[in-house]
């Protein structure tokens, strides 16, 4: 039997790397950390990361968008400003199937979202550092065990900087 295979998800840190340290930290032996945007960070800082461009990013910094096979998996990743009106996650299920992907990561919205639409398993991890509905600053653990997809919302606690 194969050995599951973890993925660390991140969107939104615009620019502060301190989540970004939290999850490499806590997560050493992930087989994957994917970031859906909105680093604002250069590129030698996210070399651990595979990264598509959000809003924010510089253009050209990253790929628009990235499928990627893993296990048995194809896995859309984008940020979601240009794949969807802001709520029709929909949208982004229709252009993960179009592209062969059973599972969509995206970003933008700075709202955890976790759903199976026609078929495909849309997520968004949150923003690691500030969700738009109120909750903590979250992250994204997906173990994929086989056809099997787990996904756990994690929560990032911000440590104040001492002076």
């Amino acid at each position: 039997m194969k050995k599951p295979i973890k993925i660390v998800l991140v969107s939104d840190n615009h620019g502060n790397p301190a989540g970004l340290d939290y999850v490499r930290e806590k997560h050493r032996g992930a087989d994957y950390f994917i970031h859906c945007g909105d680093a604002e960070l250069p590129t030698w800082m996210l070399t651990d990361f595979s990264v598509v461009q959000g809003n924010n990013d510089g253009y050209g910094q990253f790929p628009s968008r990235l499928i990627m096979p893993v296990g048995e998996h194809q896995i859309y990743i984008c940020h979601g400003h240009r794949d969807m009106f802001f709520g029709h996650f929909d949208m982004l299920a229709a252009k993960a199937k179009e592209a062969g992907c059973d599972i969509c990561f995206f970003g933008h919205t700075h709202i955890p979202y976790d759903q199976v639409i026609d078929g495909v398993r849309v997520i968004n991890p949150g923003s690691i550092w500030h969700n738009r509905d109120g909750s903590a600053p979250s992250y994204k653990i997906v173990t994929l065990n086989g056809k099997k997809v787990d996904v756990a919302e994690m929560t990032y606690e911000k440590k104040l900087e001492k002076k």
